[in-house]
């Protein structure tokens, strides 16, 4: 530490001696003045650095460790070495070498159903006749995610996105089950807008109740939940109305799937499997503080489908919304009514046939709801139900005149990441000229949150 000093004098000299005496004016020598009060105050810095690392390594005057200060070394060495190897476990390298997070959920479910499950292993109605009682387990509502984060791009923009599959394409009795796309992204956002290209729910659907009893498809299928992944291209803009408030509005395109399998097609007569459809949604939200939100949004939807060369519109208006005014209690839901909506994942009956041939759309109106109780941070309570009816005139004999599901379950934490449920559900179905069916259905689900 004594050499400090001298080293200063020497720097000093040299700096003085270096300048020839004719450039000494006052201006010179006030900056060189500067310099070594700068330089001054550095040396001082650095002995007190020294010394507040002397006093928290527990090193003596004379450079020795006692051995209580070398064990703490040591074991935050080691601590700092396990860190690393998590570190590198963890994290996963792409060919562009930007940041991308594996996520997803490990789910295995028990269940248990009754004589009317027909062919599924989680029907969406209850069947006409009675079979047997159903039960087994499953890991194929197991869902496995990919979330990636680009680079900016043009005019300061973030690109974002997403994929997310499962196993549950294949079926309950077949050996081998095979990868599913569920949902898929690639979006492109600024502060307050974004635009976003993928396989996602209905714009003007966004929502759907808590469970863990159906992944492989979303609860309340078939019962007023509207949810069939789509392609789609979606523009969003993000309009705030104060410091609390917020106007979302969103518009896309998307790619109807046109599948009816429970349409009996007069000879010769077709459906074109694709069509483009117009959606829009438009969402006000208000926050009450930091954890009580207020949301509620109306949307729509207008395509055609093509009936063995004929048009056959499909058009709807709905209504979402959540709400929490207190902490611990949340009230979500939906609400439709419209024609010819089960490319949505609503009934089976699309349209239907008059006695000329001639295709007519089937007028449906239906919605569901969802309360939840959060008791503790681990545990927390869900009670939902929902319908969807369809206007009897529009149907034949035999069809599905109106389908009612209603389910409570029970989530736990067992640690932040491990979560047991279990969910009580019923079927009621009711078919025209036939009367009303009723089937249950018990699950219980263990996901581990990865």
């Amino acid at each position: 530490m004594t050499k400090k000093p001298v080293f200063l004098f020497v720097l000093i000299g040299t700096a003085v001696g270096s300048i020839p005496c004719a450039a000494q004016s006052s201006p010179d020598l006030a900056g060189i003045l500067r310099r070594i009060e700068n330089l001054e105050r550095e040396n001082q810095a650095l002995r007190r650095e020294i010394s507040e690392l002397r006093t928290i390594i527990g090193v003596d005057a004379v450079g020795s460790a006692p051995e209580t200060s070398i064990g703490r070394i040591e074991e935050r060495v080691q601590i700092q070495e396990r860190r690393t190897e998590e570190l590198s476990q963890t994290k996963v390298e792409t060919s562009q070498k930007l940041p991308i997070r594996l996520t997803g959920m490990a789910l295995f479910n028990v269940y248990r159903s009754g004589p009317r499950t027909g062919t599924s292993e989680n029907p969406v109605f209850a069947a006409q006749s009675k079979g047997r009682k159903a039960g087994g387990g499953t890991f194929r509502q197991s869902v496995i995610g990919l979330e990636y984060r680009g680079a900016s791009t043009f005019w300061g923009g973030k690109v974002h996105g997403s994929l997310f599959l499962d196993f549950y394409n294949g079926g309950e009795r077949d050996f081998f089950t095979y990868a599913r796309i569920r949902t898929a992204s690639i979006e492109l956002e600024w502060k307050t807008r974004s635009i976003l290209a993928g396989l996602e729910k209905p714009i003007f659907a966004p929502r759907e109740p808590n469970s863990l009893s159906q992944v492989g498809i979303s609860p309340l299928t078939g019962a007023g939940n509207l949810w069939r992944w789509q392609p789609q291209v979606r523009f969003e803009q993000r309009l705030p109305l104060s410091g609390a408030t917020e106007l979302r509005a969103q518009f896309g395109v998307i790619e109807t799937s046109e599948n009816y399998p429970g349409i009996q097609l007069p000879a010769g007569a077709q459906v074109e499997r694709r069509r483009p459809g117009a959606e829009g949604r438009f969402e006000l939200a208000h926050s009450l503080d930091d954890t009580r939100r207020i949301e509620f949004a109306p949307g729509f939807h207008f395509s055609t489908t093509h009936v063995g060369g004929a048009p056959v519109p499909s058009s709807l208006f709905s209504l979402d919304w959540f709400a929490n005014p207190w902490a611990r209690l949340e009230f979500s839901g939906a609400f439709f009514s419209g024609k010819n909506v089960a490319h949505f994942g609503a009934t089976r009956q699309g349209f239907s046939f008059l006695p000329d041939g001639r295709a007519i759309p089937v007028h449906s109106h239906g919605g569901w709801g969802q309360f939840t109780f959060i008791a503790t941070p681990r545990l927390s309570f869900n009670v939902y139900g929902g319908q969807h009816d369809d206007r009897d005139a529009d149907i034949s004999p035999g069809g599905i005149s109106r389908n009612m599901a209603g389910a409570a379950n029970l989530m736990y934490r067992f640690a932040p990441n491990v979560i047991v449920s279990f969910e009580a559900a019923q079927l009621r179905t009711t078919y025209l000229g036939t009367g009303i069916r009723l089937n249950n259905r018990y699950d219980l689900a263990l996901a581990y949150l990865f």
